[in-house]
Formats: C-alpha cells, sequence, structure tokens
C-alpha cells in the first residue's frame, strides 16, 4: 500500500485498515509458529503497512470533541 493511498483515506477508513491489518499480521504470526508460512516476506509487508498507516494517522490533525 502506498503513502500516497493512505493519505487519501478518511480516518474511520484508516482505523478499519489497521484493524484488519492487525489480524492478518496475528495470522500470519500463528502461521510461521505451526510451520505452515511460506513467503516469509509477506510478514514485513504486513509491518510496514501498519506502520505507515500509524505515521500518516498521527500526521493528520485530529479532531476535538
Amino acid at each position: 500500500m502506498k503513502a500516497k493511498d493512505i493519505r487519501a483515506m478518511s480516518p474511520e477508513d484508516l482505523k478499519k485498515e489497521l484493524s484488519g491489518l492487525y489480524k492478518e499480521q496475528f495470522n500470519l504470526r500463528m502461521q510461521m509458529a505451526t510451520g505452515q508460512l511460506n513467503n516469509f516476506s509477506q510478514f514485513s509487508k504486513v509491518r510496514r503497512d501498519i506502520a505507515r498507516i500509524q505515521t500518516i494517522m498521527n500526521e493528520k490533525p485530529r479532531v476535538s470533541t
């Protein structure tokens, strides 16, 4: 996922995407522990996407209530 695409997303969409990536990271971790993970680079890609989303979420101004 590119940073340009992430910046175009709304804060709600970013939270949903981040939640999905955390679930995917958990599933990949479980596959790695049981020896079922064949593509180890996928784990790194998910971690990088999580970091990108968190960085962009911190860049965006927060809405105060």
